[in-house]
């Protein structure tokens, strides 16, 4: 992979960057997103409407002091609180701008793509499965050697009448062949518990050797943990120490992606440069992956077709002939029990609940 930083921080020219979102709008060509419209109404509300009642409740308290002029006092100042807005827009478009220039140019420089948004991405990962308003901003795109992903993501959740809008920063990898859904959570960026929102069966913790657990807790489905440890030989578990301890780690169907609770597309030479480097370590690794074969399709198939018609390490010895080479080899795939881990129930708010109970209770009897 390669990387050049120089279009992150070199100067840029105010009509290419005209241009170039010219072209985005033109490629895009779906009309303004919800959160444009919504702020365009809000403005329009607030113009329409707002302005003209605080003018007039202004002049009314200048008038009603018995010197009109006064009103000029509070009417110059409202004056400049919407031309200080209006000018926060402005700039806020223009650095928006100015950001997706950059991007593109930095993709271009490093061959890659450049996508400035998409809605409710269709990736497989535990952060796109959840809430509401979900969407992927600043994407930039690679397909050599394998294609791979960087992007900034949103969703938000409702609960009851109050919203919360999480924003994570991931890279998504493809891999050659679906993989058992495997979870490593990096203990280098918990707080108060982990981080991720989804939370796994205990049982499903499997503990590996060295110091590999110092830096992840480790989930694989029950009865993959052998081929865990296929997976995660002590090679590829020091090339994740070394250059992903700080990133939590998902595997799902063929896919793998890395997490965090900051922007990933960014114009920080330094973000991109770590996670350029820690990618770049993780793609040499992933040929011995490609190896992998669930055995359980073995089973699944010779129940399904006849013990005989798939032969299997306890009945080829029983033919008359050589089996045919490969015959013995699963497909590329996953048995039903392994695609997805098991998700345990988050306690915390009924704890939480349950405290604030008891809490005004005591303080009712004191």
């Amino acid at each position: 992979m390669t990387f050049d930083s120089r279009p992150l921080t070199e100067p840029v020219d105010r009509a290419a960057v005209r241009a170039f979102a010219a072209q985005v709008r033109a490629r895009q060509g779906a009309g303004p997103t919800v959160s444009t419209i919504i702020g365009i109404v809000v403005l329009s509300i607030v113009a329409v409407v707002m302005l003209p009642i605080v003018a007039s409740v202004v002049i009314s308290l200048a008038l009603s002091a018995g010197s009109p002029a006064v009103a000029a006092i509070p009417l110059g100042l409202l004056a400049l609180v919407v031309a200080g807005v209006a000018v926060l827009i402005g700039l806020g478009i223009r650095n928006t701008q100015v950001t997706r220039y950059r991007l593109g140019r930095f993709a271009r420089a490093n061959g890659m793509t450049y996508e400035p948004s998409v809605a409710d991405p269709p990736l497989p990962g535990m952060i796109f499965q959840i809430g509401r308003s979900r969407q992927a901003t600043d994407l930039v795109r690679g397909t050599r050697p394998r294609f791979v992903e960087f992007g900034n993501y949103q969703y938000t959740v409702q609960s009851g009448k109050n919203s919360t809008t999480y924003r994570w920063g991931y890279v998504a990898v493809k891999l050659d062949v679906p993989l058992p859904n495997i979870v490593l959570d990096a203990t280098g960026n918990n707080g108060f518990g982990s981080n991720l929102p989804a939370s796994f069966q205990k049982e499903q913790r499997l503990s590996l050797e060295g110091d590999f657990d110092r830096y992840f807790t480790l989930y694989c489905p029950v009865g993959y943990e052998r081929d865990a440890l296929y997976l995660f030989t002590p090679d590829i578990m020091a090339r994740f120490i070394d250059d992903a301890a700080q990133l939590d780690v998902e595997i799902v169907d063929d896919w793998l992606f890395l997490y965090t609770q900051r922007k990933v597309s960014t114009l920080d030479p330094a973000t991109w440069a770590w996670l350029f480097g820690a990618v770049g370590a993780l793609l040499t690794k992933f040929d011995q992956w490609a190896r992998w074969r669930d055995e359980r399709l073995l089973a699944e198939n010779a129940d399904a077709g006849g013990a005989a018609s798939v032969p299997n390490a306890s009945n080829v010895a029983a033919l008359p002939f050589a089996p045919p080479a490969g015959l013995l080899t699963p497909p590329p795939g996953v048995a039903p029990q392994g695609r997805r881990l098991k998700r345990s129930a988050t306690w915390l708010p009924i704890v939480v609940v349950v405290g604030f109970v008891v809490f005004w209770i005591w303080s009712w009897f004191d």
